[in-house]
C-alpha cells in the first residue's frame, strides 16, 4: 500500500518531479563522464610512459639504477635477450646500451640520454619507427645513424642528414666522441621524454664504448600486465645477481598516477552526492510543507509516525531510482562512444604533452563503478529525505489540519 501511495505521490507535481528527474539524470551522467574521462588521462599518462620509456619490467646490473654509469653494465645479453623473449606471458624485449652524454651541432649543444638499441627489438617495444615524422627509421648496413626528437632538432638548429657529435664516457671512464649524421626524426607526445633522449643502434655504440655484446637494460613488454609480479619473480630467480624492477618501483610517479583512479573517483562522487542531497532536501522539503493537512489527515485516521516517515523515504527513493536508470545507460552510451572515437584534445597538444598524455583521450571506466554510483545514489536519496520525513513525522495532526 505505502509502496502505491509514493508512487502516486512523486506525480501529483508533475512539472517538479521531471525537473528533479532531469537533474539527478544530468548528474549522474556528468559524473559519469568525468571519472571516465579522468581516468582516460591517467592511463594514457601510465601507457606512454611504459611504452616509451619504462616498459612494464626492467632488467640491470644491480647497480645500475644508483648512477647509471656505463661500468655497470651486463655481460652475455643476447644470450639473456634470447632466453628472456623464449619466457611466457613475454610479448616483446629489447636489450639497451646506455650513456648520459652531450649532443654538439654547429649552433649549440644539449646534454642527452643516449639510448643504443637493437633496431627490431626497440621497434616492438616502443613503437618508436612508428613515431618517425621525417626521415627513416634505421636502415641496415649504414653506419653512425641518429634518430632526434623535433624538439631537439629545433633548438640545436638540425634537420635530416645533419651532421653533429656525441660525447660521452667509455667502459673505462674516458671521454670518447664520434660523429654522427641524422637520419630520422621522431615524436613520442611526450615532451620531457623527447628533450632528453636520443637513439643510435647498439652495434655502433658497443664499438665505440670497447664491448661488443654487453648491454645496461633488458625491456620487456607483456601480454598481460596481470602477470607483473609473477613475471618479476621468475626472472629474479633466473638472475639473481641482476636487479629486476617493475614500472612502479623504477617510476613511482607512475604507480600514483594509478593509485589515483580510485581516489578521484570517490572525490567526484561525493561532490555530485553533496549536490544531490540538498537538491532532493530542498524538493522533498517543499513536497511536505505543500502537503501539511494531507499528512495531518493520515495521521489523524491512524497512520502512525513510522509509516509516514516511510512514505517520504519511498517517495525519495523512487524518484532516485527512475532517474538513476536513464543517467547511468546515457553515461554508459557516452563513454562506449568516447572510448572508441577518442576525445581530440590536440587544440592543447603542447600542454598535454608536457605532462607526457596524448593528443587524443580515450574514455575508459571500471563496470563494477556503475554498481557504485546505484548504491551511492540510493545511499543519497535516504539521506536527503531524512529531513523532510522528520519534519512531516512532526506533525500534529489537529493543528496541520488547520493549515490553510
Amino acid at each position: 500500500m505505502l509502496f502505491t501511495i509514493s508512487w502516486r505521490n512523486i506525480w501529483r507535481s508533475k512539472t517538479r518531479s521531471i525537473d528533479d528527474i532531469r537533474a539527478i539524470i544530468l548528474g549522474v551522467w556528468a559524473l559519469i563522464f568525468m571519472i571516465s574521462f579522468s581516468t582516460g588521462m591517467i592511463k594514457s599518462y601510465v601507457s606512454n610512459a611504459i611504452q616509451n620509456e619504462i616498459s612494464h619490467v626492467q632488467v640491470h646490473h644491480s647497480e645500475f639504477m644508483e648512477d647509471k654509469e656505463s661500468k655497470f653494465y651486463m655481460t652475455d645479453s643476447k644470450e639473456k635477450l634470447q632466453f628472456i623473449a623464449t619466457m611466457e606471458g613475454i610479448q616483446s624485449a629489447t636489450s639497451r646500451t646506455i650513456a648520459n652524454g652531450m649532443l654538439t651541432s654547429s649552433k649549440g649543444a644539449r646534454g642527452i640520454m643516449i639510448r643504443a638499441v637493437e633496431p627490431e627489438t626497440e621497434a616492438a617495444v616502443t613503437k618508436i619507427n612508428e613515431k618517425i615524422v621525417e626521415g627513416e627509421y634505421f636502415t641496415e648496413g649504414k653506419r653512425n645513424q641518429l634518430l632526434v626528437s623535433r624538439r631537439i632538432a629545433d633548438k640545436l638548429k638540425v634537420k635530416l642528414r645533419s651532421k653533429v657529435v656525441l660525447t660521452f664516457q667509455d667502459l673505462e671512464g674516458e671521454i670518447t666522441a664520434a660523429a654522427f649524421r641524422i637520419s630520422g626524426v621522431f615524436e613520442s607526445g611526450n615532451t620531457p621524454f623527447d628533450e632528453m633522449n636520443v637513439f643510435v643502434t647498439k652495434d655502433n655504440m658497443n664499438q665505440l664504448i670497447g664491448q661488443s655484446d654487453i648491454s645496461h637494460e633488458i625491456a620487456i613488454f607483456l601480454d598481460d600486465p596481470a602477470t607483473l609480479d609473477a613475471t618479476k619473480a621468475k626472472l629474479q630467480a633466473q638472475y639473481p645477481d641482476l636487479s629486476v624492477q617493475t614500472y612502479r618501483e623504477i617510476s613511482p610517479d607512475v604507480q600514483l598516477y594509478e593509485s589515483q583512479i580510485q581516489t578521484s573517483a570517490t572525490i567526484f562522487i561525493v561532490i555530485i552526492m553533496l549536490a544531490l542531497v540538498f537538491g532532493i532536501i530542498n524538493t522533498m522539503l517543499m513536497a511536505v510543507l505543500e502537503r501539511f493537512r494531507e499528512l495531518g489527515m493520515l495521521m489523524a485516521v491512524g497512520m502512525n509516525k513510522i509509516r509516514v516517515f516511510t512514505m517520504i523515504v519511498l517517495e525519495t527513493i523512487m524518484l532516485a531510482a527512475v532517474a538513476v536508470v536513464p543517467g547511468m545507460l546515457l553515461g554508459f552510451i557516452t563513454v562506449e562512444y568516447f572510448n572508441k572515437n577518442g576525445i581530440d584534445l590536440s587544440a592543447f597538444s603542447k600542454g598535454i604533452n608536457q605532462f607526457g598524455m596524448s593528443e587524443i583521450i580515450y574514455t575508459d571506466l571500471d563496470p563494477g563503478f556503475y554498481i557504485q554510483l546505484a548504491v551511492a545514489v540510493c545511499i543519497t536519496a535516504v539521506i536527503g529525505a531524512i529531513y523532510p520525513a522528520f519534519k512531516a513525522i512532526r506533525l500534529r495532526p489537529v493543528e496541520a489540519m488547520r493549515k490553510i
